[in-house]
């Protein structure tokens, strides 16, 4: 249930009244908006409402049907918007995130980097432990390619994503990534998603292969239940009878996901299809549907990529896209943040 604070309620009523509902035994989460505060009550014992109807400050009780309780939007209305590195996700902005799908080398992520960074990337991609449905597939470099894409982010002012695959690699990718991402197989890990609510960076979590909305949502919800509320969600596709793409990209997870919670929802069109001659024009509706963000494969030789590079976007190909995306941005009333581009 949620406790909505009058307007001008003091610090100590909102304090009375979280101390009241943890002698219940619930979880109290705080979101403080422009005219209310709002608590969230997580947990506990069945409790009489008017109780807490009646404590000084207190304009109303929510009872929430839904599962999820800190990522609905009943519990906060407004948008989240997330920042890492300048570039914003949610509310009027629309974040991207582009590279290879997996770190192969040095001279890879760098060749592919300084290509990004003249388009205005701010955020690279990179997996450096990878679950591939085959075991005989390149699985990664591990730590050693987390050094290589943190190095060369470094070299061009960007910030990391990759994809966290267990609990005991956690402290690892603290050294080395920006935002962790979860990926679609690992959507459902209860464990590593409550581990990552103790985390103090963002946290992607991708759609699982045959998850609904619900899924993945109360995903997002075991890690801020845990205290992180800096959640990006992903939708990148969902298993269907269909066979020609990889997988069915769902763009309707846009206006649905944005209905039902007020975390930012952002599309990976690379997984969505498998396919680079459809990444562009599922990436252009995609942000024409209003998505808070992209994540874009591109490679600077897809030809010689170890994995997915019939999914990679060459660089020019990746240019001429964001140009198109900065176009279409703001007839839906967002915007696309860059990196500022000196032209000497």
């Amino acid at each position: 249930m949620l406790v909505i604070m009058r307007h001008g309620a003091s610090q100590e009523q909102i304090e009375n009244v979280i101390n009241f509902i943890k002698k219940k035994g619930f979880d109290a989460h705080v979101s403080t908006g422009e005219l209310h505060t709002v608590i969230g009550c997580v947990g506990g014992k069945v409790v009489d409402p008017r109780d807490i109807e009646l404590l000084d400050g207190v304009k109303e009780v929510i009872k929430i049907t839904s599962s999820y309780k800190l990522a609905s939007r009943i519990f906060q209305p407004q948008d989240t918007v997330i920042e890492v590195n300048g570039i914003k996700f949610g509310g009027s902005h629309t974040g991207v995130i582009a590279g290879p799908c997996t770190i192969e080398s040095y001279e890879e992520m760098d060749e592919t980097a300084a290509k990004l960074k003249e388009t205005g990337v701010k955020i690279l991609r990179g997996g450096a432990f990878k679950p591939r449905t085959s075991p005989y597939a390149f699985q990664g470099m591990g730590e050693e390619g987390l050094k290589i894409i943190r190095e060369v982010a470094d070299k061009y002012g960007m910030a990391v994503t990759s994809e966290v695959m267990e609990i005991s690699q956690i402290p690892m990718f603290l050294d080395y990534v920006d935002i962790l991402q979860v990926g679609a197989r690992n959507m459902q890990n209860f464990n590593l998603l409550k581990e990552l609510g103790y985390v103090n960076k963002p946290v992607m979590v991708k759609r699982g292969l045959s998850a609904t909305f619900e899924e993945l949502l109360m995903a997002a919800e075991y890690v801020m239940s845990g205290g992180n509320r800096e959640v990006i969600l992903c939708e990148r596709g969902i298993r269907t009878f269909e066979r020609v793409t990889r997988n069915t990209l769902d763009l309707s997870a846009i206006p649905v996901i944005k209905k039902l919670s007020h975390l930012p929802i952002i599309i990976d069109p690379s997984h969505g299809t498998g396919l680079r001659d459809k990444v562009a024009p599922m990436s252009r509706a995609a942000v024409a549907a209003g998505c808070d963000g992209l994540i874009i494969e591109v490679h600077y030789d897809p030809d010689t990529a170890l994995c997915d590079g019939a999914q990679s976007l060459y660089p020019e190909q990746f240019s001429d896209l964001y140009s198109d995306l900065k176009k279409i941005a703001p007839i839906v009333g967002k915007s696309i943040d860059t990196q500022e581009i000196k032209t000497v």
